[in-house]
């Protein structure tokens, strides 16, 4: 019991990362993303081709992962970025579909289909991570250092230019603000620490594969930050510890088939984002308003 407790509080760690980080553009910046898992997986992959062949150091393959991501971001952002609302959300949407071709097809690095598996645990100054428990004090070290990171940014003058872009573009532009050059970095910044978090599962995991960074899971992680609480820093957290602990909490309902399990989270997840939606707008945590008063 204590093993799957563990499990299941480690892949939270990463999932609020990952929540965090995806937050940190739609809650702030208003950049609606569905291209996250992209930027997730290409931090898994690296963290994983340079444990299988270069190096197994923890912070040799944060370093370069979180650098690839953020690079990559940047690349993808700076055509996509020239679109605005619904058009940016269709663009994403190709960038997750081209990202998910890519890892499953370039098998001299990713492994294709299958995968790259008996990826070693990580190393730090010589510590080896081999255990659970150590692992997940891993995680939630690197989970309150992205959750601090984001708090600077947010409360700072880098933040306060993107909620001024998320709430008027042109008004922001007016001001002087490089609105672009804005939206660019702070996309960086979210991919590169959603690298970060790619790499946290890599090693976890020991395997990845492309199931891992599927459309579904960039859905997932929205519906973390919708149903938390957009623009909060806690929100995000919440919502992943509660859509985490939905699955764990169904498989003890004897009522329930356990083929069926993911078609009833599937409906669950919808129908919570459509009820909150309607009757709190803001999320569990709270609303815009918060922030921007804090």
């Amino acid at each position: 019991m204590l093993a799957y407790l563990q499990n299941i509080a480690v892949l939270f760690c990463i999932n609020a990362i990952l929540a965090l980080t995806l937050n940190f553009i739609m809650g702030y910046a208003g950049i609606f993303s569905l291209a996250h898992a992209i930027f997730f997986g290409v931090g898994a992959y690296t963290a994983a081709y340079l444990a299988l062949h270069v190096t197994d150091s923890l912070l040799i393959c944060i370093a370069a992962s979180a650098a690839l991501s953020a690079v990559l971001s940047m690349v993808l952002a700076l055509p996509a970025l020239r679109v605005r609302g619904e058009y940016f959300v269709a663009a994403s949407l190709g960038l997750q579909v081209i990202g998910v071709t890519i890892f499953s097809e370039w098998k001299s690095v990713t492994g294709g289909l299958g995968g790259m598996i008996g990826i070693p645990p990580p190393k730090l100054f010589g510590y080896t991570f081999g255990s659970q428990a150590s692992y997940l004090t891993l995680a939630f070290v690197i989970l309150l250092a992205v959750l601090g990171i984001t708090a600077l940014l947010v409360r700072g003058s880098f933040g306060r230019s993107l909620m001024a872009i998320r709430d008027s573009e042109s008004a922001a532009q007016a001001y002087g603000k490089h609105v672009n050059a804005v939206k660019t970095l702070s996309v960086a910044v979210s991919a590169g620490l959603a690298g970060v978090a790619g790499t946290l599962y890599a090693f976890y995991m020991s395997f990845v594969n492309v199931e891992g960074f599927m459309l579904d899971m960039s859905i997932l992680l929205m519906a973390m930050v919708i149903i938390g609480g957009t623009g909060t820093l806690f929100g995000p957290i919440v919502g992943a510890a509660l859509l985490m602990a939905l699955p764990a909490a169904l498989t003890y309902l004897p009522f329930i088939p356990q083929s069926e399990l993911g078609t009833i989270q599937q409906i669950i997840y919808g129908l919570a984002m459509v009820l909150l939606m309607m009757f709190r707008p803001g999320g569990l945590v709270g609303g815009r308003s918060k922030e921007k008063s804090a």
